[in-house]
């Protein structure tokens, strides 16, 4: 188990941070592991690629990932909660929609020796269920978001943006750090968290610069799965379909200018590249 960074050892990298861009890479991360946390299953994904699919069904992919850094651990996404991996026929979101948890991440974590306070940061890409699901877990670590994300999420109306408040309410009170854009995390180019607005008023997306691979870029729901990607379509639900083009156009000029390979965070295909937990990157 790596060691967790302690707060004041973190405040001197988001310092050091500030000054750094996308463009700027140093370093790299220690390891990258992969959790496969939950699927949900859709009978119909034309509300997230438009009426030319309707009524065909889709399981959405979902996974966490944990960073680990010589400076700390990050967590990027919870996942569903893991209450219901104990529900024998999952958890039924309206009348089209299930999600079923095979294995809950709390299990996977320890499975690599990793314990809820040891994680030193987390990091959503937005406040949806299927991302900040086991939050509470992690209320102890820092929490990196988008000014516009907060407002949203801990303003007086999350409803409005599709968000359950009671999902998260132990993050409230806890150390946030406000980004107003891109953010190197731990101040050496190695993680750095990307304003992609659009899908939420503050979603985000993660690149990651491992030693042994091209970096990855971790989508969040800038794009949900290939075709939408290759399309250029947005969900009909999305805050601003027009700031989510913008966002996955800037996503592709980064692929190009870093090498990077895109993980579609809610694609099955997209992920299947990846080792997962107790197995990692490197």
């Amino acid at each position: 188990m790596s060691g967790a960074a302690h707060p004041a050892a973190f405040a001197a990298s988001l310092l050091a941070a500030a000054c750094a861009t996308v463009g700027q890479p140093r370093g790299v991360v220690d390891r990258l592991y992969v959790f496969e946390v939950g699927e949900c299953h859709a009978q119909d994904v034309s509300r997230w690629t438009g009426t030319a699919e309707a009524s065909r069904p889709w399981v959405f992919a979902n996974h966490c990932y944990l960073i680990r850094h010589r400076h700390g651990l990050l967590l990027w996404e919870t996942g569903f909660a893991d209450e219901i991996a104990a529900m024998p026929d999952g958890l039924a979101l309206g009348d089209s929609i299930r999600v079923r948890v095979r294995r809950p991440l709390i299990d996977q974590l320890r499975d690599i020796g990793i314990a809820p306070g040891d994680i030193t940061h987390l990091a959503l890409s937005h406040f949806h269920i299927d991302h900040a699901g086991n939050s509470r877990l992690f209320a102890g670590a820092t929490l990196l978001v988008q000014a516009a994300e907060h407002a949203a999420a801990f303003g007086p109306t999350p409803e409005k943006f599709g968000y359950d408040a009671n999902g998260y309410a132990a993050l409230r009170g806890g150390n946030h750090v406000l980004l107003h854009g891109d953010q190197d995390v731990f101040g050496d180019g190695s993680c750095v968290l990307l304003a992609t607005p659009g899908h939420t008023p503050g979603h985000q997306s993660l690149l990651v610069r491992l030693a042994g691979r091209r970096p990855l870029l971790l989508s969040g729901d800038v794009v949900h799965m290939q075709s939408n990607w290759q399309q250029r379509r947005t969900p009909i639900s999305n805050f601003d379909r027009a700031m989510t083009v913008r966002s996955m156009a800037r996503v592709q000029a980064l692929l190009q200018e870093h090498g990077a390979t895109l993980v579609i965070q809610h694609d099955g295909d997209s992920n299947r590249q990846l080792p997962k937990a107790p197995a990692w990157l490197d």
